[in-house]
């Protein structure tokens, strides 16, 4: 027997589709031609999003061979999907948690370039990392260096706001842009981490 809250919550879902598509149809009603497009083009692009991610989900729960928290922590760890679930708040891992995973992540990557980079400071959602160079890298191979680790650390927290690279002359310029301004306010601590301690863990 289907409970009530299954119930309430199909009734709520189908609430919120149907609230959806009237605001989507709404959008034609705009009177400014850049604005109805630009709405257009967000709603699409989000819509891309969220089915890449669900894809991707699904592919990962497939092949996967564990179940409950591993295969949590297996979907933390997919670039695409891990994104999603910051933009929700749902990852597994705090902000801490994944920034200094992935720099041990790559941080044979930066030796090759003659390079290393340590954390010095997170603040809230803020990132202060520290790069020592080798001596004889040349001025390209330090923008090499920045570019990757921007890179990494972005991938890993998209919901940073704010990234300071010590050690090199080049100014910040990446077009990034947090998930806190996309959604209008930071997201909230990890849901499922939240989940995760309440009931034990989920072997």
């Amino acid at each position: 027997m289907v409970s009530r809250r299954i119930v309430d919550d199909q009734r709520d879902f189908q609430k919120q589709v149907q609230k959806l598509g009237e605001l989507v149809h709404d959008l034609e009603t705009i009177a400014d031609p850049a604005a109805r497009t630009a709405a257009k083009e967000l709603v699409r692009l989000l819509m891309e999003l969220h089915g890449a991610g669900l894809e991707r989900i699904l592919e990962i729960v497939f092949q996967s061979t564990h179940t409950g928290a591993t295969v949590i922590d297996e979907l933390g760890e997919d670039p695409l999907v891990s994104s999603l679930l910051v933009l929700y708040g749902l990852h597994p891992e705090d902000f801490e948690t994944r920034v200094e995973r992935k720099l041990a992540q790559i941080r044979s990557k930066l030796f090759k370039m003659g390079a290393e980079a340590t954390l010095i400071a997170i603040n809230g959602t803020e990132i202060r990392v520290r790069v020592h160079l080798e001596g004889h890298v040349c001025g390209s191979t330090g923008k090499t260096v920045k570019a990757a680790l921007e890179e990494a650390i972005y991938e890993a927290a998209p919901d940073l706001t704010a990234l300071i690279v010590e050690g090199l002359d080049e100014p910040a310029a990446s077009g990034f842009v947090a998930l806190g301004q996309l959604v209008g306010a930071p997201a909230t601590p990890s849901a499922a981490s939240h989940v995760l301690a309440v009931n034990g863990g989920m072997d």
